[in-house]
């Protein structure tokens, strides 16, 4: 998906911020359960989850993107991907809802000011006066940090 066309997108809280991704990226979301540690994995890596006889890698995306203190409360909740043929976990504040947004309520993702990097964001979604930052969030998953999907093809 491209910063010019709009779409629909889960979208969630870390902080004081709210994302998206893609909805066609999400299997699932799911209460945050134990995950079982990876020795040496960097910290935003939380661990592992058996998912239905598939072990799933889980990843903070408030540690991984830097954005204020990790906590973990009854609001904590795990977004589930299916990228390509990688299932991974992300460990997100809350989820708010589905919003559908159209190509002129998406603008490109500024080139400073952010706290992440903007290769992974698509652009800005605005509907009213909510702001979305709107995860590219395979390219995200795919970054040579992650080391969770492998290469990009």
């Amino acid at each position: 998906m491209d910063s010019a066309s709009g779409g629909e997108f889960l979208t969630f809280r870390l902080g004081d911020e709210e994302y998206g991704v893609d909805i066609l990226k999400v299997q699932e979301i799911r209460g945050y359960d134990t995950v079982t540690r990876i020795p040496d994995a960097p910290a935003f890596i939380k661990g592992v989850i058996n998912l239905r006889g598939t072990i799933v890698p889980v990843v903070d995306l408030r540690m991984k993107l830097s954005v204020g203190r990790v906590a973990y409360d009854a609001f904590t909740v795990m977004i589930i991907l299916n990228l390509g043929r990688r299932i991974v976990g992300v460990v997100v504040d809350s989820v708010s809802d589905v919003i559908a947004l159209k190509p002129d309520q998406v603008r490109p993702a500024p080139e400073i000011g952010t706290v992440i990097d903007t290769r992974h964001i698509i652009g800005i979604g605005t509907i009213d006066e909510r702001m979305l930052i709107l995860l590219d969030i395979e390219r995200l998953m795919l970054s040579a940090d992650m080391q969770l999907v492998g290469q990009a093809a």
